[in-house]
């Protein structure tokens, strides 16, 4: 017989590239307040640790959607049906794994599909060069204010937190070129997956992101498989989750699980073993 706890449905959360869960703990608290399970995993290569800011050797992306597939599968054989999300480059992982896995509703929070934010250096362009193997393992890019913020006293922080080296809930003072690279090759991989996409959506995007501009909300709204429900937010940045409507966030993302992956209904198991016996 089945306990309460593996009767409630779950939700898969990703965070952005070279950062780590923090960025996602308000959203990650919202939803278990109300009863769903929440993972939020940090994997190897992909992400920083909250405790020493290292991130290990950058594996290619197959490996960070291998790992995301693996979370998925163990939560969806002991809850059933799985929502799906993420905030930056973890949005883009989450639709990669929806590609791969039924996503019983996805959550696409800052998606970058683009890297045209207001804050995004115009030495971007000569990137691919950074990107050939003999400047790929070496080379890194310091991150810069606002740091995706656009409330002052948390920039103050984090800009003091990354001074000191230390990891900060925004992530790492520095980004890889080889994470750059591998999170160039993971756009691409989901870009020629999106129209296939049909699982019910929320886009949530700053009107002012410095990170990834509108044009990433525009290319989800006309290619995925099912229109999206897109809110825009006009007092934050890139760290929707993080900065001055992260309260409006959360309850954002929460309202439209309750909605579209309600805590009441439950999936028969043998629906995902039909999937994942198609999909494997």
């Amino acid at each position: 017989m089945e306990s309460l706890e593996e009767r409630r449905p779950a939700v898969l959360l990703f965070h952005g590239l070279c950062a780590n869960p923090m960025e996602l703990a308000p959203v990650a608290k919202s939803l278990r307040e109300v009863g769903y399970v929440v993972e939020t995993p940090a994997m190897a290569g992909y992400g920083v640790s909250s405790a020493t800011g290292e991130q290990l050797p950058v594996p290619p992306f197959e490996h960070w959607l291998a790992e995301a597939t693996a979370a998925y599968d163990r939560l969806a054989a002991k809850h059933g049906r799985v929502a799906i999300g993420g905030l930056c480059m973890g949005a883009v992982l989450a639709l990669a794994l929806a590609a791969r896995r039924p996503a019983a509703a996805l959550v696409l929070i800052s998606t970058t599909l683009h890297f045209d934010g207001w804050n995004v250096s115009p030495w971007r362009r000569l990137l691919p060069l950074a990107y050939l193997p003999v400047f790929r393992r070496r080379m890194s890019f310091k991150e810069t204010a606002p740091f995706g913020l656009k409330n002052e006293r948390l920039r103050a922080w984090v800009e003091q937190a990354m001074a000191s080296n230390h990891v900060s809930a925004v992530g790492a003072a520095r980004l890889s070129a080889a994470s750059l690279y591998e999170a160039t090759r993971l756009i691409r991989h989901v870009r020629a997956r999106l129209t296939g996409l049909s699982a019910p959506a929320v886009v949530l995007h700053a009107t002012e992101d410095d990170v990834s501009g509108p044009r990433s909300v525009h290319e989800l709204r006309d290619r995925l498989g099912q229109q999206p429900e897109v809110h825009w937010f006009h007092d934050s940045y890139h760290m929707l989750t993080l900065d001055n409507e992260r309260i409006a966030v959360a309850r954002t993302v929460r309202d439209f699980l309750l909605r579209r992956h309600p805590l009441a209904t439950l999936s028969p198991t043998s629906a995902f073993g039909d999937f994942h016996e198609q999909h494997a």
